[in-house]
């Protein structure tokens, strides 16, 4: 579940963004304290993502706001669905109503996608991962919406994991000295996090199985072929992962491999937001 102070800082900076000297148009044209409704309806179908973003928004704006979700996070959803009502002061209805949409047309293309990347390894060991190719200042949302579609989130940023990836190893002067680098930072910073290296080829697996001191190897561009090869040389002591260029395509072949898990940007940087409107409910 999102982080709720997390969320609220995120709707500030939003709004500060969106709002900035005021909502001019409805200040204009819409008299201070008159009451409305107005209803999300669906527009495609996909998987619904951010009803408790949207309540959050509106409640941030307007403490007493009411709020009826017909729909859930996760749930699938076709057009002509109504996901929520929301009832309160219009100025609220209509100054929180873009920020809304943004994020929940987002979210849903997120978990839509990611959603069928997850069909595809249903029967499988395989877990599906995110990674940290996501926009600046969204990530959040991102990420929760890769959750909510069924996947699984990796590190969310660089401070909540150790992660040795190619530019590292070559710049420290191979495995051996970056695992025991970072190693000896860790210990000496009383940091308990998690240490992942990437590998380039089966030279580098047997490099680090001969080092150990890691908690996960992700192979990276391997082929399925050899992924399967370098699972039979770590022989379950570490947890695996497989990285770069992993499709809708080819996800079930690394799947098969038996790999723990597998990570794609895609399911967020190519991910197309789905269509959601807000309108209002004129008795």
């Amino acid at each position: 579940m999102l982080n709720k102070k997390s969320l609220r800082t995120f709707i500030a900076r939003a709004l500060k963004e969106d709002v900035g000297s005021g909502d001019h148009t409805t200040l204009a044209c819409v008299p201070e304290g008159k009451k409305g409704k107005a209803v999300l309806r669906i527009k495609e179908g996909g998987i619904l993502a951010g009803v408790y973003v949207a309540r959050t928004i509106f409640q941030f704006l307007e403490q007493e706001v009411g709020f009826t979700a017909f729909m859930k996070d996760g749930d699938p959803m076709k057009a002509g669905d109504a996901a929520f009502e929301i009832q309160g002061s219009v100025h609220t209805l209509l100054t929180g109503e873009r920020l809304t949409l943004n994020c929940m047309q987002r979210m849903s293309g997120i978990a839509t996608l990611t959603h069928r990347y997850v069909e595809k390894l249903k029967g499988y060991h395989t877990k599906l991962l995110d990674t940290r190719k996501t926009t600046p200042g969204f990530r959040l949302l991102e990420k929760e919406a890769v959750r909510i579609g069924g996947g699984y989130n990796h590190r969310m940023g660089l401070y909540d994991m150790i992660m040795l990836k190619d530019n590292h190893i070559d710049f420290c002067g191979g495995i051996r000295p970056a695992i025991l680098k970072v190693n000896k930072y860790l210990e000496k910073n009383k940091l308990n996090l998690p240490v992942e290296i990437e590998v380039r080829s089966l030279e580098d697996v047997q490099e680090v199985l001969s080092v150990g001191k890691v908690n996960r190897i992700m192979f990276d561009n391997f082929s399925p072929g050899l992924t399967a090869e370098a699972l039979s040389m770590i022989a379950g002591k570490y947890e695996t992962e497989s990285s770069g260029g992993i499709t809708l395509d080819s996800i079930e072949r690394y799947a098969r491999t038996g790999v723990d898990f597998v990570s794609a940007g895609a399911v967020i940087h190519h991910a197309v937001s789905l269509d959601l409107s807000l309108k209002a409910e004129i008795s």
